[in-house]
């Protein structure tokens, strides 16, 4: 039987201390949890073991092969850029080795869930209908990027999160980078009339970002006692967190690298939409092309699933 390919866990790497060891910690449950799988995971920048010793980890280990993971929830540049550039610098090193790279995290069903729960702690466990959540907005807060299009993959994490779920909205803010910053975000909501916020950090694990978002909103809030404001927690080494890696390790090693199956109401059963799944989709015409007089018709709006 031929081994299966090592799982390389790619990550950003913080100062703080606690967080980097939280990654840590999880890419040893991970290993714990797959014991016929070797696992071994490193740093892009900042702290250690950078991710050349964890390959190096790997090769020692006899690893001809391995899938890498980035345990990031959006494709900035370090995604795109930092780590297939580490990867190609290590084959370079390593010759004989062979690797084929995941996909991050991104918002998927699994993890909205996490922040749903997250969001449920945060008030006390008071918003778990609906009809609770219609007072409540929602501050989710990101990393920031010099990256448009990661920026953009929070705001879409934002929509997801409110559809179906019956909260009152769901704004966006970033840590750094990009605006609006977090008491910009928290004026936003209130203009939009928020009178209860939860702020809500798009982060796996603590960190000086985290802790960072949390101090501010807090500043924030004292200087504005009539709106009530609530922190909410990452999302934590979670067993939905844990499952979803081992999700993008198989796609990476069946060379499964889907585009936004993970979000298509076809597909998955999302909040609200759940009737929607496995319908049957028909090519799509619009009302002014009858398919005769131009040429051309648009049966090509079928979806591409």
């Amino acid at each position: 039987m031929t081994t299966p390919p090592a799982l390389l866990i790619a990550g950003h790497g913080t100062r703080d201390e606690a967080g980097a060891e939280a990654f840590r910690d999880f890419v040893r449950e991970l290993g714990r949890r797959h014991p016929e799988l070797p696992v071994a995971g490193g740093f892009i920048e900042l702290s250690p073991p950078p991710l050349g010793e964890a390959v190096t980890e790997l090769v020692e280990r006899g690893v001809k092969r391995f899938a890498a993971v980035p345990l990031m929830l959006v494709s900035a540049g370090h995604a795109k850029g930092d780590i297939p550039a580490a990867l190609a610098r290590e084959k370079e090193r390593h010759p004989g080795i062979s690797y084929t790279y995941g996909r991050p995290l991104g918002p998927h069903p699994s993890l909205l869930r996490v922040l749903e729960r997250r969001l449920d702690e945060a008030l006390g466990g008071t918003s778990r209908t609906p009809g609770d959540r219609a007072d409540v907005t929602v501050l989710l807060v990101g990393r920031g990027s010099t990256d448009p299009d990661a920026n953009a993959e929070v705001l879409k994490a934002a929509r997801l999160l409110w559809e179906g779920r019956g909260y009152a909205g769901v704004e966006t803010a970033f840590v750094s980078l990009a605006a609006p910053d977090v008491p910009s975000g928290l004026d936003r909501c209130v203009l939009l009339g928020a009178r209860r916020i939860v702020v809500l950090p798009y982060f796996l694990f603590t960190g000086i970002l985290p802790e960072r978002v949390r101090a501010q909103t807090q500043g924030w809030a004292e200087a504005h006692p009539d709106v009530e404001v609530f922190s909410a927690d990452v999302v934590g080494p979670t067993e939905e967190l844990l499952d979803l890696v081992m999700e993008r390790y198989r796609e990476a090693v069946a060379g499964d690298i889907r585009m936004n199956c993970d979000t298509c109401v076809y597909r998955v059963a999302l909040p609200g939409f759940e009737d929607k799944v496995g319908m049957p989709q028909q090519p799509h015409f619009h009302p002014d092309d009858d398919g005769h007089h131009h040429g051309h018709h648009h049966s090509s709006h079928a979806h591409a699933h």
